[in-house]
Order: structure tokens, then C-alpha cells, then sequence
């Protein structure tokens, strides 16, 4: 009697033994396999917000509503507002006599130039975008992303969408949401 009570003992012991290595290595392959989950979303992430501080500024050429041919490439030494909008898009609405302002006082002082790329290929149509740059007196180049090309390259999500670019052509800055004037004035000063 002895002997097998002893002996379920040794049984029980090692099946608890046994259970408990069980659960030991299949928690360390969670984990494991949520840290590597973890990462690959980290790094989706990274994708989906776009460029960042640093990256060289993807070069486009897009006409403008005017009629003419731009270039971000042609801008090198001269520092780069480049915003993203539409015409349908509250914040942008917000944004706008704030760019013209900041525009007409400081473009010519800061060396800097402000391009705010319509996405056309997301807007109501060219007479909203032309109207729209009437109602607000719009006098900075406004080229049109008609394909959506441009838009998607600098991931211009949610709008309006502005990048700041310094006179080499680099990325500073990344700033999702409407600006007013003194927030474009701390942004470009502190480009060079």
C-alpha cells in the first residue's frame, strides 16, 4: 500500500512537473511572438506616418492651379512650407488666411516659399479649388496632386498635413493638424 501511494506521488509529481515546463515554454513563445508582433507593427507605423526628421525631401513636379510647373527640387536654398489640403477640409479652411499671412509679412524675410499642394485627386473638382483660392486670396503657388502621387509619397493621411523642409532639401519637421501664424513663424525661423 505504501509503495503505491509513493508511487502516485512520484507520478503526480512529475506530471506537475511536467505541466509546468509545458505551460513555462508555451508562455515564453507568446511572448516571443507578441514581441516580434509588437515590432512588425512598430515598424508599420513608422511607414504609415511618413517621412520624418532628416529623410531628404522626395522630389515631385506638379502644375500649379496657375498653369505653371513646379519642382521641389528648385527650391533648394530657400526654406519649404509644403502643406497638404483639400478644399472640403475644416482645419485646412482654418489654416489658410493664417499661411497668407504669414506668407505676405514673411516670405521675402525668411527666404522661404510655401507650397500647399492641392489633393486633387480626393477634392470636389478644380472650380471648388480655384473658388476656394479666390474666397481666401490665396497668392502662394498651388500645385495639384491630381493622381494622388504626391500625397501618398509624403503619406498625407489625415489633413492638413505640413512639412517643413530646410534649404538642403531635408525634412525638419512633420506637423499633422492646422497651423496658425505664430506656430509657422517658430517652425521655419528655426529651419536653415
Amino acid at each position: 500500500m505504501k509503495k503505491k501511494v509513493i508511487g502516485l506521488v512520484v507520478i503526480a509529481a512529475l506530471v506537475a512537473i511536467a505541466t509546468i515546463s509545458f505551460v513555462r515554454d508555451n508562455i515564453d513563445e507568446q511572448e516571443a511572438f507578441a514581441g516580434e508582433q509588437m515590432g512588425t507593427d512598430l515598424a508599420n507605423n513608422a511607414a504609415n506616418e511618413g517621412l520624418g526628421k532628416g529623410n531628404a525631401a522626395p522630389n515631385f513636379t506638379l502644375t500649379t492651379l496657375a498653369g505653371e510647373e513646379v519642382t521641389l527640387a528648385d527650391y533648394k536654398g530657400k526654406k519649404v512650407v509644403l502643406n497638404f489640403w483639400a478644399t472640403w477640409c475644416p482645419p485646412c479652411k482654418a489654416e489658410m488666411p493664417h499661411m497668407q499671412n504669414y506668407y505676405e509679412d514673411m516670405a521675402e524675410k525668411e527666404n522661404v516659399e510655401i507650397l500647399a499642394v492641392n489633393l486633387t485627386s480626393t477634392d470636389t473638382g478644380l472650380d471648388k479649388v480655384k473658388a476656394f483660392q479666390e474666397d481666401y486670396a490665396l497668392s502662394f503657388p498651388i500645385p495639384l496632386d491630381e493622381e494622388g502621387i504626391v500625397g501618398e509619397t509624403y503619406q498625407a493621411i489625415t489633413i492638413p498635413t505640413t512639412y517643413m523642409i530646410d534649404t538642403t532639401g531635408t525634412i525638419q519637421n512633420k506637423i499633422v493638424g492646422p497651423m496658425d501664424e505664430q506656430m509657422l513663424t517658430d517652425y521655419v525661423s528655426n529651419l536653415k
